[in-house]
């Protein structure tokens, strides 16, 4: 049976030379070369660069140096980060044959800390899909059952953990993206606040809502991947200044007589019952853990949905412009200046891409804008005071994190509303820059996870991961 290694039991197996660093990242290239055939998780694999930090760590431990945090520790990262010299495509055509030449903020912290980066982890196509079935390079496959998806856009991010091909992985989080896949795959996986972690190097869907978080299989390493990579980066003026808290020292502190909030918006009609019913044991698993309920409204959450894909679209029409076959990625050449725009983009981009990019510059056009960009932008402000009011009242918002469990590949595919519904509970927290973390919360019919997802308030990513490793402790992922 493959062992399911944790950052702890890799830095203790390393720092006691019961392995190295080398023969472990050997270990998950022959874990991927077995299953990433039928999981499709990975894209492209950096085995030189794994190599090499690998010997970096082994000649540490030969000296007897400290280890970092992080030493010899294998991390999968999301095909939307840069990695100076290894292939990222965006799951897209358009870059299918782009090399950056510098590494994403977060990529450079984990490498930093020791981290042996094994490769690119497949998505939708620019993070835009809930199933990974947008990706220009075919979908992933949920490892709990092999018929339906993992969830989106960071599925292959969360295959990854969830088949034991990487102890943790990166995954970015735009209106679910990282939650969602999480819950679908049955691993812990978070989102910190707009602004904890530097964007620098994300590949950018929409610049006001995407955010850069981890996979692992415990509370714990997802802890630990969270503090290196937060924090104050210059090369993005949207980091926070915000001093980083220990996240780790906050676990294990006692959770009695904090106050839940439970919102009945997110209890209507529309949710599985099998998740209904799991997310109910979950939260009478927190009553018993000495948690006080308290019953909130968030009024315009039946906005969410809507507001979240006209900001969205709008942002990624604005970001999308600059594939446009001059700069870098594909070039389709054509009779003329505008011929070749037409044949580049309708050759690099597929289909769900292009229906966000059309929507989002028709919001944005004149006699639009008003009607639906500027309204937008004023419930998004209305959804984010009702998450502020509510934190006046209680520590941490608790809901379920998908209405349904991991749905069969093709399901959705021909119907982009239902697709987008499967965001409803993840969007509220995004469009408010809320931490948001999925724990997983049992499984329904013994092998699909359901996930329960934790909001906190702004910047308060210690007390959701204090609730979530106690939820976890307590077996919440047995329920």
């Amino acid at each position: 049976m493959t062992k399911t290694w944790t950052i702890e039991s890799v830095r203790e197996a390393i720092g006691a030379k019961k392995i190295s660093a080398r023969e472990l990242a050997a270990e998950y290239y022959k874990r991927i070369a077995a299953r990433n055939g039928e999981l499709n998780a990975y894209l492209t694999l950096s085995e030189e660069r794994a190599y090499a930090q690998a010997d970096r760590v082994d000649g540490m431990v030969a000296k007897g140096e400290t280890l970092p945090a992080l030493a010899g520790v294998p991390i999968a990262i999301k095909d939307v980060l840069n990695t100076r010299g290894v292939r990222t495509t965006c799951g897209s055509k358009i870059l299918e044959n782009y090399i950056p030449p510098y590494d994403a903020t977060a990529v450079s912290r984990l490498e930093a800390a020791g981290a042996v980066l094994l490769g690119k982890t497949n998505c939708d196509e620019f993070a835009m899909g809930s199933s990974n079935e947008n990706s220009a390079y075919g979908a992933v496959r949920n490892p709990e059952a092999l018929d339906r998806v993992p969830g989106g856009s960071s599925g292959g991010s969360a295959a990854a953990v969830a088949a034991d091909l990487a102890v943790a992985s990166l995954g970015t989080d735009t209106g679910g993206s990282i939650r969602q896949p999480g819950a679908l795959c049955g691993v812990p996986a978070m989102m910190g606040s707009y602004g904890r972690v530097s964007r620098y190097g994300l590949i950018a869907f929409a610049s006001s809502l995407d955010r850069i978080g981890p996979f692992a299989h415990n509370v714990a390493d997802v802890a630990k991947v969270l503090q290196i990579i937060a924090g104050r980066d210059a090369n993005d003026a949207t980091s926070t200044t915000a001093e980083v808290p220990d996240y780790g020292a906050s676990l294990g502190k006692p959770v009695k007589g904090m106050k839940i909030g439970i919102p009945k918006e997110y209890f209507a009609e529309g949710m599985d019952s099998g998740v209904r019913e799991k997310i109910g044991l979950g939260i009478e698993l927190l009553r018993k853990l000495g948690c006080e309920l308290v019953d909130i409204q968030l009024p315009h959450t039946d906005y969410a949905i809507a507001t979240y894909y006209i900001i969205a679209t709008a942002e990624a029409s604005s970001n999308l412009e600059r594939y446009d076959g001059v700069r870098y990625g594909l070039r389709v050449e054509g009779d003329s200046l505008i011929d070749m725009y037409r044949k580049t983009r309708g050759a690099g981009f597929g289909a769900e891409v292009k229906r966000r990019i059309v929507l989002g510059t028709y919001v944005l056009s004149a006699g639009y804008y008003d009607a639906y960009y500027l309204k937008g932008q004023k419930v998004r402000a209305l959804i984010a005071q009702d998450f502020r009011d509510a934190f006046l009242k209680v520590d941490a918002i608790v809901t379920p994190t998908s209405p349904v469990p991991a749905f069969k590949l093709g399901e959705r595919t021909n119907d982009p509303l239902q697709m987008y519904l499967a965001d409803i509970y993840t969007v509220t927290g995004s469009l408010a820059g809320l931490p948001g973390i999925s724990v997983p919360c049992g499984k329904i019919c013994g092998k699909l996870p359901v996930g329960l997802q934790i909001f906190g308030p702004a910047f308060g990513e210690a007390q959701v991961l204090r609730l979530a490793h106690a939820f976890e402790e307590a077996g919440g992922a047995g329920l």
